[in-house]
């Protein structure tokens, strides 16, 4: 799972845990879903993970051999479970990958910068108080424009673009969305929307004509900033020489994002005739956007890389053909992501970011739900797509990828279930102290990540559940910290309309550290969350009336 910020809230308590408590049987497995329910084992998951986070495969960093072993091993079970290939190669024949093609760039911090021209006075800035890079080099000047949150949300009725004209200029822009404290506001209350992230800012901005985005925190924000947040992770986010960039040579993003310190917001909004609080303040009160061009103002860019090459990673897909000749176009996806964060040699020999819960629990997940649907005699009406995404960890790539390219039509994928980190219990962190409260006991406990965008989808996983009585919590819709509805590979979906689910067991001590190790995680909780997941899963892919996605989930 990727890094990223949030807030102090509390969940719901699951339905089927209140049931238990007032002493209700729960609700038999159908008699035609109890083949492959059966199936699901925790004696397998554990041998499969403890393959899959070994030191053999050096922490399955995406263009390297260790996650390449990864893919061809998804790619095995997939085909001894039974499944149908679910892409085709170059030639046309059938494939388990779908071909990711990255470029890795490493940037050059000592070189990369940004320069602030207001009149004939000039200040320039390098790392860490402008960070960031992109996969080509960049040198450009242009003039400097503020653009509020930089969201257009035709459905909220807010639009910081409107009126302001970007075409040839650089943006700046406020981290996450307007009100975001307010339990009422339009976006959402006090959870994320899909407008709140940077990637969608930067979309925005590239059709409105600009050349780049800057970014910087919200003046006036009551948490850690997103820089400030992956600093107290530390981990790999601390290694040295740090994680090179990822990215697809060919993504609908051609425009570099940077991410600028406080002062040099300051500074960029010297011109902007109120202070940035002041600005952040006058937006908020009344969803009042306060874009405006910047006097005799203008930056200049520089990024180069040390180094850039290409390589290929893949998206391991199998399908499960629905039995209703009608219903079968229509498509499910359950999936996962294959990497994490691989490796470092040092004096003391190598240093290995195993990525047991992260994600080899949500990989070794999907491939034990393909085997329990191929060993079930009856088979859902729809048909379901079983995909392990790859670079998740450089930012969502693969899940982008195939967004951008989907093997089966999005308008008609009526749901999806994603994995990521499914296999431990819910602790304090770094990560998490003073942003979310963590219940005492999270042995049983699993976060629901997605819901407000689709109710239904809820309900159905809400129902599977009291056959299976996990602890349900959706603490995590309702806060904007942390940014983990951003975080994981259903989101590139979710922007496509397709009700998603992230299933998750929060953060832990060991979150992208070289302790994410096999012997720590809860395979008895893992075991449920799987059997939850194919419970649900035989729902969507049945039931009449699939669940219904909600554009813009508003506040209470």
């Amino acid at each position: 799972m990727r890094k990223a910020v949030w807030g102090v809230a509390l969940g719901m308590v699951a339905l089927s845990a209140a049931a238990h408590a007032e002493g209700v049987k729960p609700t038999p497995v159908p008699t035609l879903q109890k083949p492959g329910f059966d199936q699901i084992r925790e004696a397998d998951l554990r041998a499969d993970l403890t393959f899959l986070a070994s030191d053999a495969l050096l922490g399955r960093m995406s263009l390297q051999p260790g996650d390449d072993a990864a893919v061809q091993w998804i790619a095995a079970e997939f085909a001894k479970a039974g499944l149908q290939p679910g892409a085709t190669d170059a030639k046309g024949a059938p494939s388990w990958y779908q071909i990711v093609p990255l470029v890795e760039y490493r940037p050059n911090p000592a070189a990369n910068g940004l320069t602030l021209r207001i009149g004939a006075a000039e200040q320039s800035w390098k790392a860490p108080d402008v960070l960031g890079g992109y996969r080509d080099d960049v040198d450009l000047t242009a003039p400097l424009v503020f653009a509020g949150y930089g969201i257009t949300a035709p459905g909220v009725g807010y639009d910081d673009y409107k009126g302001l004209d970007v075409r040839g200029k650089v943006v700046l822009v406020f981290e996450h969305e307007p009100q975001e404290n307010d339990p009422a506001s339009r976006f959402n209350g006090t959870g994320n929307t899909r407008h709140a992230t940077n990637r969608v800012k930067a979309l925005n901005a590239q059709a409105h004509g600009a050349l780049a985005v800057l970014v910087v925190a919200e003046p006036n924000r009551k948490h850690p900033s997103n820089l400030e947040r992956v600093n107290r992770i530390g981990g790999s986010a601390r290694r040295v020489p740090p994680l090179p960039g990822q990215a697809l040579p060919d993504d609908e993003l051609r425009i570099p994002v940077l991410t600028v310190s406080d002062a040099v917001g300051a500074a960029l909004l010297a011109k902007a005739g109120m202070t940035p609080q002041a600005l952040q303040s006058a937006i908020d009160t009344g969803l009042a956007p306060q874009s405006r061009a910047l006097a005799e103002t203008s930056v200049a860019l520089h990024l180069e890389n040390t180094s850039r090459t290409r390589g290929v990673s893949a998206n391991v897909v199998g399908l499960l053909p629905g039995s209703d000749p009608a219903l079968a176009p229509e498509t499910v996806i359950i999936s996962a992501h294959h990497d994490h964060d691989g490796s470092t040699t040092g004096n003391g020999g190598p240093e290995i970011w195993h990525g047991a819960d992260d994600n080899g629990s949500g990989t070794v997940g999907v491939v034990a739900l393909a085997r329990a649907f191929m060993a079930n005699p009856v088979k859902p009406k729809r048909s379901i797509l079983f995909t392990v995404f790859a670079a998740e960890e450089r930012g969502l790539l693969g899940s982008y990828y195939m967004a951008m390219h989907p093997l089966r039509p999005l308008a008609t994928t009526r749901a999806m279930i994603n994995f990521d980190m499914i296999g431990r219990n819910e602790e304090a962190s770094d990560q998490t102290t003073g942003l979310i409260e963590i219940p005492k006991d999270t042995t049983n406990r699993l976060n629901l990540i997605g819901a407000t965008y689709s109710p239904d989808f809820n309900r159905t996983v809400q129902a599977a559940n009291r056959s299976v009585g996990l602890d349900l919590d959706d603490r995590f819709d309702h806060e904007n910290a942390l940014n983990v509805f951003f975080r994981s590979d259903q989101f590139p979906f979710v922007l496509k309309d397709v009700p998603a689910m992230w299933f998750n067991t929060g953060f832990h001590p060991d979150y992208h550290h070289t302790t994410d190790t096999a012997d720590r995680i809860n395979y008895p909780k893992m075991t449920k969350i799987v059997k939850l997941a194919y419970l649900s899963a035989w729902r969507f892919a049945s039931e009449a009336a699939p669940p219904a996605f909600v554009p813009d989930p508003a506040g209470h």
